[in-house]
């Protein structure tokens, strides 16, 4: 602690991270969850539920693809982003096991391996061309079975891995708690529930496998507020100061309209009819994208320089 009774993370340089980097968050925890959702549908799923974790699959690709785009662009020299995993001098793989960033990057480049290999056994599984051999790499076989579960594994790494990185920045908020890795994971199993649902439901795709994720969403929204009700009373002192100036946006938009109204349209549905489903879960999506906005945002004017 400081002199002045503040925590010493206060008094560091923020990494002047925006919204690309929010974006990044975001979309990468999707991938990942997206990914690991579709994986347990098909290990645990019914025959009839395997087009809705196609549609996992097929979210986790563009997700992964569109996260290393934005990671990149973001960076002081994005023509140099191929130093993150080889070293300049030697051409050698670089890579630091004690660093989250040096680990989250090869993390997402292995996994991206894998979004790829299950979005072409998704593509292919349903046509009759030359690549049917390729849905060798989806369950029920034990090729597949094995590919997807260190698929999903990696995709879990890759939606709270974040979190873990914001922890290690020596910045205020985000080093002084250990739960922004667990508040990530469960935000981003939320919001890739509610992301499928949205696709899904539309299309009547596996009602049944729609039906499940309803109620895997309700329950992991009461996980995620019992974790940021945790995060808060851990921060301590902290928390006041980040609160006093993103405490409305962080109650309202995260608490409130991310999983108090859709917990209220999950239980009670009719009260707005039969747009309550989609309506949820867009308010699912909406809530953890501010969740991340507040998380990364708040930081940029929260010390003492």
């Amino acid at each position: 602690m400081s002199a002045v009774g503040l925590p010493d993370s206060f008094f560091t340089a923020d990494p002047h991270w925006r919204w690309l980097i929010v974006l990044y968050f975001f979309v990468g925890g999707l991938a990942g969850g997206s990914y690991f959702l579709a994986a347990l549908i098909d290990l645990f799923g019914r025959p009839w539920e395997r087009p809705l974790a196609r549609l996992g699959y097929y979210v986790a690709l563009p997700g992964v693809i569109l996260s290393a785009v934005l990671l990149i662009v973001d960076l002081r020299r994005p023509e140099r982003f191929w130093h993150m995993l080889i070293e300049s001098e030697t051409f050698q793989p670089m890579f630091k096991a004690w660093s989250p960033m040096s680990i989250g990057s090869w993390a997402l480049l292995v996994f991206g391996a894998f979004a790829l290999g299950s979005f072409l056994a998704a593509l292919a599984e349903p046509r009759p061309w030359g690549w049917r051999w390729l849905s060798l790499f989806r369950p029920p076989g034990i090729t597949g079975t094995l590919f997807v579960i260190v698929g999903a594994l990696l995709g879990l790494y890759v939606a709270g891995y974040t979190g873990v990185l914001l922890a290690v920045t020596s910045r205020p908020l985000w080093a002084d708690t250990t739960l922004l890795g667990l508040a990530f994971i469960v935000s981003a199993a939320s919001t890739s529930a509610a992301l499928l649902i949205l696709l899904g439901e539309p299309r009547r795709l596996a009602l049944s496998g729609i039906a499940a994720l309803k109620r895997l969403d309700a329950w992991v929204l009461v996980l995620e507020l019992l974790v940021l009700v945790g995060l808060v009373v851990s921060l301590g002192a902290v928390a006041r100061a980040w609160l006093d100036a993103w405490g409305l946006l962080f109650i309202l938009g995260v608490v409130v309209l991310g999983i108090l109204v859709p917990l209220a349209l999950h239980w009670r549905p009719r009260v707005i009819g039969g747009i309550a489903t989609l309506a949820s879960a867009a308010l699912v999506l909406i809530g953890g994208f501010i969740l991340r906005v507040v998380v990364v945002l708040s930081n940029q004017n929260l010390g003492v320089h």
